[in-house]
């Protein structure tokens, strides 16, 4: 079969790299793709968010699959489009997928079905929100409505700094993704990621992972799209995933069937591990990215024919087929260092060439998936993102598994790229 996957990153980059071992797969396209996508199978100049393009590419290729990997062709409805083609699409409708685009729908949702969450507002005038704030204690949890590529979250540890921020946001901060903002309660406790993948109505729980979002060490400085990764998360028991099976997720997909927009493809569940159990934090329509490199890196088995079915159905009742195809159960732990541009999550310069990336994916237990890549008129790989390269390594446990890839960063040869250091502290030993 072929499959056509959208997205240009790393997370689609290990969603490719593990398509492309399927034996039921003949060939991954990519649209627009990066130089490791390049390698896994032909890629098209057409953007993520280019709908029209999108479409009239899928019907040039006439894919057996398509894989949507990033947001915002998801909230444009380019799955919506490409099934009224008749092609199956692994990514939700724009209506479902709006537990990702919009907040505020996100959370009425939460409200409307009984999924445990902090307590919350939602505003678009500044005096309302400050009102708001007046039945808060410090810190304060704000929050862009739309889309922000991950950056759309602050944390206000002063009343001063709350008011600040809702001001920035209501005068056009994220642009029109801050048209309305959250404010939500902090919640105390340990974050983690529940990927589901569903058709709708079956359900298949990849490993929890976690990711650090904070782009400095001792989890510091501003929030990133993610700094690293790993799986399984040992906070995410048997006894908590079973009430997050319970508590979230089943009545988030039978809410919104009842709704009528049956969520289709993977779920990102990202909760807080409190005292009173687990509360959903925020949910996204896609994997996560680094959290994807993780899991991907980590499943032994073959991920194809999870997503056929959930993007075509009759998933339920069939999860213990589908999961033991995948080699759930022998799930190796896997951890992954980002390696960023210099001044990143602010500005950045573009260009710098960047070399020992093959010595890097020839360290025993080692995948280098590209982010933020290119290949200049020379044929050097350059750093053209923030976020550049995902350095992922598996292991007989965490600590082998973060050591290789540390010694696997340490191999890249990019003097304006840094990483953190202490990814993974939760976990790591050494």
């Amino acid at each position: 079969m072929n499959i056509l996957l959208i997205g240009s990153g790393a997370r689609e980059h290990a969603l490719a790299w593990k398509m492309d071992q399927s034996a039921l797969v003949d060939v991954v396209h990519s649209a627009p793709g990066n130089p490791g996508l390049n390698q896994v199978g032909p890629c098209f100049d057409v953007a993520a968010d280019d709908i029209d393009g999108l479409e009239k590419l899928t019907l040039q290729i006439e894919p057996d699959l398509v894989v949507v990997g990033p947001e915002v062709p998801l909230a444009l409805g380019l799955s919506d489009r490409l099934r009224a083609r008749g092609f199956d699409v692994f990514g939700p409708s724009a209506e479902a997928a709006r537990l990702e685009s919009s907040k505020g729908f996100s959370k009425d949702a939460m409200e409307k079905y009984g999924v445990p969450t902090a307590r919350f507002g939602r505003f678009s005038d500044i005096t309302l929100a400050k009102a708001f704030l007046d039945t808060m204690q410090a810190p304060f949890v704000l929050k862009a409505d739309g889309l922000a590529a991950g950056k759309g979250v602050v944390i206000a540890q002063t009343r001063e700094e709350a008011d600040a921020e809702a001001e920035a946001m209501l005068s056009g901060k994220f642009g029109a993704a801050s048209n309305e903002l959250v404010i939500e309660e902090f919640m105390t406790g340990e974050e983690a990621s529940i990927f589901v993948m569903t058709d709708g109505e079956g359900a298949l729980y990849l490993p929890a992972a976690q990711d650090h979002k904070c782009v400095g060490e001792g989890d510091t400085g501003p929030n990133t799209g993610g700094m690293g990764a790993y799986a399984p998360a040992p906070i995410v028991d048997e006894a908590t995933l079973a009430r997050v099976k319970a508590e979230i997720v089943e009545p988030m997909l039978k809410g919104m069937a009842a709704d009528g927009m049956p969520y289709q493809g993977v779920l990102y569940v990202g909760i807080m591990v409190t005292d009173d159990g687990p509360k959903v934090v925020e949910f996204n329509a896609r994997f996560g990215d680094p959290e994807c490199q993780v899991l991907m890196a980590g499943l032994t088995g073959d991920i194809v024919p999870a997503l056929l079915i959930c993007a075509t159905g009759g998933l339920k009742g069939n999860e213990e087929a589908f999961g033991a195809l995948m080699d759930l159960e022998g799930f190796q732990p896997a951890a992954t260092v980002i390696l960023a541009n210099e001044g990143y999550p602010g500005s950045y310069a573009k260009g710098a060439v960047i070399k020992g990336v093959e010595e890097a994916g020839a360290v025993e237990g080692v995948d280098v998936f590209h982010a933020g890549t290119d290949v200049d008129d020379t044929g050097a790989l350059i750093a053209t993102g923030g976020r550049v390269l995902a350095v992922t390594a598996t292991g007989v446990d965490l600590d082998q598994a973060f050591g290789r890839a540390y010694k696997a960063v340490d191999l890249v040869d990019w003097p304006s790229g840094f990483c953190r250091r202490d990814i993974g502290w939760r976990v790591r030993k050494t």
